[in-house]
């Protein structure tokens, strides 16, 4: 029997490593890579060109500078101007401020004058009306002077008889000098009523307290019998607004208001209505 052979292909030592050898590129990549360089520096020239182009005309570029400093000129302007408009709010109102903080100041002068003249025009009107009773008190003190004779009564205070017409006097001309005082009884300060009423205690004689009630308090006496330490009253007799004492030479002592105070007086400055003798 032939035996049969087998053929035996001796291999390289190095056959069993793998070729990191690049494949070889064909023409047709080659081709491509070619127009697609050729393509990016065309792209690239032109670029080029245009920047060129660009370069030799500034003036492209710099038409636009006077656009934006105009621009910003004006934007300065109108800031300016906006400031300015400011200020002068602000200063107008400052003078708004100030001219309603003097019209307040003078309204408040305003007012204090008006009060003022309305005080005096009542003082005025006050003058006028004591005037007035003054004028009407003469005119009865003129009919009385004028008749014969005093009306006649009973005298509803007795006088003791250690009573002394100057202790009485010597006391009214001790508060000559001061002040009066509506409702006032002493040490200092007076009312007509009150002045009399304190000189006759002195002598213990309780007199009313009011001029009304002293009017008709012991004996009534003409005006022309009048004498010493007789008390006057002007107004009629039992709604008398005054009383005072007679001291002799046509003079009486009061306290006769409150600018003159307790004072001696001409009886024929100021007539009284009528008298009452109480010593």
């Amino acid at each position: 029997m032939r035996e049969s052979l087998i053929p035996v292909v001796l291999m390289s030592h190095t056959a069993h490593i793998r070729n990191h050898r690049k494949p070889r590129r064909n023409a047709t990549t080659l081709a491509m890579r070619a127009g697609v360089a050729g393509g990016v520096l065309s792209t690239l020239a032109v670029a080029g060109a245009a920047g060129s182009a660009s370069a030799a005309e500034p003036a492209t570029q710099t038409l636009e500078l006077p656009t934006l400093t105009a621009d910003l000129a004006t934007q300065l302007a109108q800031s300016a101007d906006a400031t300015q408009q400011a200020a002068a709010n602000y200063e107008l109102q400052a003078e708004r401020d100030a001219a309603a903080a003097k019209a307040a100041k003078q309204a408040k002068a305003d007012l204090a004058d008006a009060k003022k003249k309305a005080e005096a025009k009542k003082k005025a009107e006050d003058a006028r009306k004591a005037a007035a009773a003054e004028a009407v008190s003469r005119s009865s003190t003129r009919s009385v002077l004028s008749a014969s004779a005093g009306s006649g009564g009973s005298s509803t205070v007795s006088a003791p008889a250690s009573g002394s017409v100057a202790t009485v006097i010597a006391f009214l001309k001790a508060q000559v000098g001061d002040a009066y005082v509506m409702g006032g009884t002493g040490p200092n300060a007076w009312d007509c009523s009150g002045l009399v009423q304190a000189a006759f205690r002195q002598v213990g004689v309780d007199l009313p307290r009011v001029s009304q009630d002293q009017s008709t308090s012991g004996t009534p006496v003409s005006l022309s019998n009048v004498q010493v330490g007789d008390i006057l009253y002007w107004g009629s007799a039992g709604s008398a607004y005054h009383v005072g004492v007679y001291i002799g030479n046509g003079q009486y002592l009061d306290a006769a208001n409150p600018s003159k105070g307790v004072v001696i007086q001409d009886l024929s400055g100021y007539p009284a209505t009528g008298a009452v003798r109480v010593l």
